[in-house]
Parts: structure tokens; C-alpha cells; sequence
């Protein structure tokens, strides 16, 4: 069958112009994703007391923030999220790569729920999972509920075992979480969307790609908390430096 030529550029036209809605759609999406997870950690740095410990924070690898993850379903619970992941690098905090967490959980739950989750990765086990571009949560050292308050407890074992450190906040307060069977993997749309290719996951993250504009305000609100944190501790740290120097004199 013969197409006219006209037909043929029409088609060609509504094709293009629906990537070009489909990509603006997803871009503006992404970007008020990172607003959202600015949003989240701004609240953190507003309220120490209620929020994540300094000292966690401070030492830290990695931060992961899911806006508005949504919990619930009948019968059989599930939790989906997207957002957005960055971590240390010799420079400074590496560009934002873009996350999702999905998975499931058995047992009796009516309704859903919104809730936003802030993921600290702790150790280098925690760090290859995460630069892996898909990991599931499983079996206890992968991730604990965090501590809260202005200083984890000395009893825990933070430091140590848990590769993550989960939170979620809800109407303001932060609490520890359990994602056991959530899996975490590259968002990919949302890659693409911002950096205008599918990037290596683990590039991003290791601080080989230039951040976006768009990232700016995510990034401040990541300097902000690691900044008070650093010098919270050194105000702490002061008078146990200048006790120890009096006990030698």
C-alpha cells in the first residue's frame, strides 16, 4: 500500500511531539523530585533532636532520599518510591542518581500510607550494593532502623553490622524503619529525563558526572546537613580536648 507523503510527516510530527511532552513531563517530574528530597533533608537540619544523629549522619557514605514512599495495599502490603541517591567522593557529594524501591511484605494491611524515607549507607559492603544498580534488602547486617536524636545511643551497633541505616518521617518526626525485601535499583526514565542519557549508575556516583543545574538546591540541602553535623561535633569535641589537656598539666 502506497502512504502519502503528507500523512507519513504528519505521523512523524505527533510521534515527535509526544517524546518531546513525554520528556518535558518526565523532566519536570524529576526535577520536583529533587526539590522533594531537599525538602526532606531541610527538615532534618531544622529539627536535630527529632531527626537523624549527627554522628550518623557525619559518617555517612552515601544518602538515599524517597519522597512520598507509598505503604499499603489489602491482604498483601507493598512499598514503592522514587528518588534520588548521592555519596562522597575526594571532591565533595557526587551528582544525584535516581532510584526507585519497590518490594513487598506478607500480612493482613488495610489503607496506605505516604512516608518519606532517607537511606544512609554506612560501610563499603553498603556502597558496592549500591553502586551494583539493583540490590535487595535481606537478612539482618543489610539495613536496621536508624537511631534518632541528636546522638545515637553508644549501645548500638551502627558503626558496625548494618550496611543501612533506614528512617522515615511522618508529619514532621523521624523514626527508624524495617524495608526488609525492598529492592533498590537505578531509575532509569528519570536518568535520561536529567542527564539527557542512561548513564552507568556507578558513575554518577563516583562523582564522574557533572551535577545538573536542576540538582542545586538537593545538593545545598546535602552540604547544609554534613556541614552540621561536622561542626557540631567539633564544638563537642573541644571541651573533652581542652579537659584531656588539663588532666596533663
Amino acid at each position: 500500500m502506497k502512504r502519502h507523503p503528507v500523512l507519513v510527516v504528519v505521523l512523524s510530527s505527533a510521534a515527535m511531539l509526544g517524546n518531546l511532552a513525554w520528556a518535558g513531563s518526565a523532566r519536570q517530574d524529576s526535577t520536583e523530585r529533587l526539590q522533594s528530597s531537599a525538602d526532606v533533608l531541610k527538615e532534618i537540619s531544622a529539627a536535630p533532636d527529632k531527626g537523624i544523629p549527627e554522628e550518623v549522619l557525619k559518617n555517612s557514605k552515601c544518602i538515599v532520599v524517597i519522597p512520598h514512599l507509598v505503604k499499603g495495599g489489602f491482604i498483601v502490603g507493598a512499598k514503592h518510591g522514587r528518588g534520588v541517591a548521592v555519596c562522597r567522593t575526594s571532591a565533595g557529594w557526587s551528582a544525584p542518581a535516581f532510584v526507585s524501591v519497590s518490594g513487598g511484605s506478607a500480612g493482613l494491611q488495610i489503607g496506605a500510607e505516604g512516608v518519606d524515607l532517607v537511606m544512609l549507607v554506612m560501610n563499603d559492603s553498603g556502597l558496592r550494593h549500591l553502586l551494583s544498580s539493583k540490590f535487595e534488602i535481606t537478612g539482618e547486617g543489610s539495613a536496621a532502623a536508624g537511631p534518632v536524636g541528636r546522638h545515637a545511643s553508644a549501645g548500638t551497633d551502627w558503626k558496625l553490622n548494618s550496611e543501612l541505616l533506614t528512617y522515615s518521617r511522618s508529619r514532621g518526626i523521624f523514626a527508624g524503619l524495617t524495608l526488609e525485601g525492598a529492592v533498590i535499583e537505578q531509575d532509569a526514565d528519570s536518568t535520561v529525563a536529567i542527564y539527557g542519557n542512561d548513564l552507568p549508575f556507578k558513575e554518577i556516583l563516583l562523582g564522574e558526572v557533572a551535577a545538573p543545574t536542576s540538582a542545586a538546591p538537593f545538593l545545598r540541602a546535602v552540604a547544609k546537613i554534613s556541614h552540621q553535623a561536622g561542626a557540631q561535633e567539633a564544638r563537642e569535641q573541644a571541651p573533652e580536648d581542652h579537659q584531656k589537656t588539663d588532666n596533663r598539666k
